[in-house]
């Protein structure tokens, strides 16, 4: 089993969903919604690629990452389309929670996969690159979809962010000094996702100056 290649998918659909969620909260058409997810799905790993010289990114060689993005930001467009009307009937903050949760799935994941990618390139033996090729992976799709959706990007702004993918990517690194690969993934993405997730819950912020 391809752990790696799982998680990437996996990842890919949790961010396309969120960024797909944002666009229509933004009020874009489908082109928007379809492009906004994609780019979520694939900004961080085409960063990261760039920055180790993987010339095309990986995103335009595997046949399975565009089509899946593109393929999650359709179904979330048609889901909220065809249930529009539910919408008003729905808890207070729901679709918010969903933007997050989803949010904080890729950015767990893409975290963990991200530092995987930089050992695999040969650069095991430099955890801090490896560490921030992992936060590059896992924050980078984020900013990006923030940018085009004209808001501050998160990892600027809230909710201890960018501080839970180093987090996660940190303990994933070290981790594997002591166990099997597919726990120490799995370990490092579900801190990543339980910090952000505490954090939106009970809104964590960093300090801020004003």
């Amino acid at each position: 089993m391809n752990i790696p290649f799982i998680v990437e998918v996996l990842g890919t659909i949790a961010f396309a969903v969120s960024g797909a969620m944002l666009a229509i909260d933004r009020k874009m058409d489908l082109f928007g919604v379809l492009f906004l997810g994609l780019v979520t799905a694939s900004g961080g790993g085409f960063m990261r690629d760039v920055v180790l010289g993987i010339v095309p990114p990986s995103m335009f060689i595997s046949p399975m990452l565009i089509p899946v993005g593109l393929i999650a930001s359709f179904y979330t467009f048609l889901a909220i389309h065809w249930n529009q009307h539910l919408i008003p009937y729905l808890p207070e903050g729901l679709f918010q929670w969903i933007l997050n949760f989803t949010d904080a799935v890729g950015l767990g994941l893409f975290t963990v996969l991200g530092v995987n990618v930089a050992i695999d390139a040969g650069y095991g033996s430099h955890h801090k690159f490896v560490i921030f090729l992992g936060m590059l992976t896992g924050v980078g799709g984020g900013m990006l979809r923030d940018i085009l959706a004209g808001l501050t990007p998160a990892i600027l702004r809230k909710h201890i962010y960018a501080c839970a993918s180093l987090l996660g990517a940190a303990c994933y690194d070290y981790l594997l000094l002591c166990m099997q690969k597919e726990y120490a993934m799995f370990t490092g993405a579900l801190i990543v996702m339980v910090v952000r997730m505490l954090a939106y819950h009970l809104n964590w912020n960093m300090p801020r100056a004003v």
